[in-house]
């Protein structure tokens, strides 16, 4: 199975890429992060509620004040940039969270309802010293009367099978400091990234992802008591679980606890069995090691499963054409266009879209 490909790492499930910014002097309070420093709430006034008309027209101004240059805010997307509101209007950079936080912030000030909506884990990783990094991703939702809006900073790269949900602000903000708490364990040390960790709990302790997180922290820290104590809290939440599945199979490995680990690798595999982009996972994989049979095998599973993702129609056209099959592989690029083109109908990158209830 492709995990063992890992073997020896662990998995972080976090908003965004954890980014190696240096830690501030001083953990913002959670009443702190969406505050809208004097200085923007002015510009915020004269460019957006000021010029009056509908409330429709002014989500669209406020949209447009964000985004545009002179002598709107630009904001910048940067993969790395999760900060508060405040220091995303001094830096003008963001990356989806920020840019959820900023934009849920100042469509409150403006006079209209909006929230923080999650759209769960999508197809994305990143590997840094031992650990694997999952990506999730988030925007904000606008309501206007019975229509609701979706404001995305990065919708058009992300490609998720189940609908944004609406998030609570606490666990928007516990988002942050989990994301936070990745970006310390790199940058600084587990012990300065910790507090981040208590704090995303405290917010959020329903959120099976942030306890396998924690477990991760403290194996860092070197206590695997309480690592596993904590992968087995996100289990108790999540049954399901694939992180947790996954670092607690590595953590019984490294004890050599070969008969709970099997139990729990036994679970992750069903786990993974029926998840399409573990199915991808394998396809790509088995690409990388010239196997394009099984590519096919499980880039057709993947499809099985959920029919939507372009991504996967791809990799079938490449296996196929590895395979002399230039007629499937025909076939399969027509069916990933047909499907990229309906996304890139339906979602708009940094921009406002009709969201259908």
């Amino acid at each position: 199975m492709l995990t063992w490909v890992y073997a020896g790492m662990l998995a972080w499930s976090i908003t965004v890429p954890a980014s190696v910014a240096p830690a501030s002097s001083q953990m913002p309070r959670p009443e702190q992060i969406m505050v809208v420093p004097p200085e923007l709430r002015a510009q915020l006034q004269q460019q957006v509620i000021g010029p009056g008309g509908s409330t429709t027209s002014r989500l669209q101004r406020l949209v447009n004040f964000m985004l545009s240059q002179n002598p709107g805010l630009g904001i910048q997307y940067a993969v790395d940039a999760t900060s508060t509101v405040e220091q995303a209007y001094r830096t003008r950079k963001a990356n989806c969270l920020t840019f959820t936080l900023l934009t849920v912030a100042l469509a409150r000030e403006a006079g209209m309802r909006s929230y923080g909506q999650g759209v769960g884990e999508v197809v994305a990783w990143r590997e840094e010293d031992g650990t694997i990094y999952r990506f999730n991703h988030v925007s904000a939702e606008v309501v206007i009367g019975e229509a609701h809006f979706t404001v995305d900073f990065a919708r058009d790269t992300t490609i998720a099978r189940d609908a944004p949900k609406q998030i609570t602000d606490r666990q928007l903000l516990a988002l942050y400091y989990n994301n936070r708490a990745a970006d310390l364990m790199l940058s600084a040390s587990p012990a300065v990234a910790a507090p981040y960790m208590t704090m995303s709990l405290q917010l959020d302790p329903g959120y099976a992802n942030s306890w396998s997180n924690a477990g991760v922290l403290q194996l860092y820290q070197g206590d695997s008591r309480a690592a596993e104590r904590d992968y087995l809290k996100a289990l108790a939440l999540d049954p399901v679980n694939a992180n947790a599945l996954f670092n607690l199979v590595t953590l019984y490995q490294d004890n050599g606890d070969e008969a709970r680990s099997t139990i729990f690798e036994q679970r992750l595999e069903k786990v993974q069995q029926k998840d399409p982009y573990y199915q991808f996972l394998l396809a790509l994989h088995d690409e990388k090691q010239g196997d394009y049979a099984l590519a096919v095998t499980h880039y057709k599973q993947a499809i099985h499963m959920y029919d939507g993702d372009p991504r996967f129609y791809l990799g079938l056209a490449r296996a196929y054409q590895q395979l002399g099959d230039s007629r499937r592989a025909i076939r399969a690029l027509h069916r990933a266009h047909t499907l990229a083109q309906e996304s890139a109908t339906d979602q708009h990158s940094a921009g406002l879209e009709h969201s259908p209830q």
